[in-house]
């Protein structure tokens, strides 16, 4: 497709872009916007290491034309630390030492902060079904111990 003017409402801020509406919208991400935190791992929507907010919602980016964002919010992992939600997150994964490697990380995140917007005390169950992010290092015990840690955190009152 050729490409065309677009805005877009990304991080809270309008970005005018001008590419083909077929791209995908982590490539715009990380080649047109600089915004490299968002990673590449499959290419079919399948692992959830391209995870972004559109309008509050843990999606899969690598597939999804920047046509159907028209209108959308769309939040990167550059932008989680702006929310009380997204800073116990950064903190849990911390205090549990969550990445090895470190490559799925940005992905489990924007995964898990969608959960805990949906769902302030996620059970056991909800966690496992929201957090659906491959790990070839496989931290899964402690993404949902993290998981577990940022809403008895929030619960408290103890992020700001």
């Amino acid at each position: 497709m050729k490409p065309k003017a677009m805005q877009l409402q990304i991080n809270g801020q309008t970005h005018r872009v001008q590419a083909a509406p077929d791209k995908p919208l982590l490539w715009l991400l990380r080649e047109d916007l600089a915004l490299t935190g968002t990673k590449f791992g499959c290419g079919a929507a399948q692992c959830g290491a391209c995870t972004v907010h559109i309008d509050g919602a843990a999606t899969r980016c690598c597939v999804l034309p920047i046509q159907a964002l028209k209108g959308r919010r769309i939040t990167t992992i550059e932008a989680l630390d702006q929310s009380r939600i997204g800073r116990a997150l950064q903190q849990a994964w911390l205090d549990e030492q969550v990445p090895q490697c470190g490559y799925c990380q940005s992905g489990m995140l924007m995964a898990a902060a969608a959960l805990l917007a949906e769902q302030r005390r996620p059970s056991e169950v909800q966690i496992k079904a929201a957090m659906s992010n491959l790990c070839r290092c496989g931290t899964y015990p402690r993404v949902r111990a993290a998981i577990e840690r940022a809403a008895t955190a929030l619960q408290a009152g103890s992020t700001t």
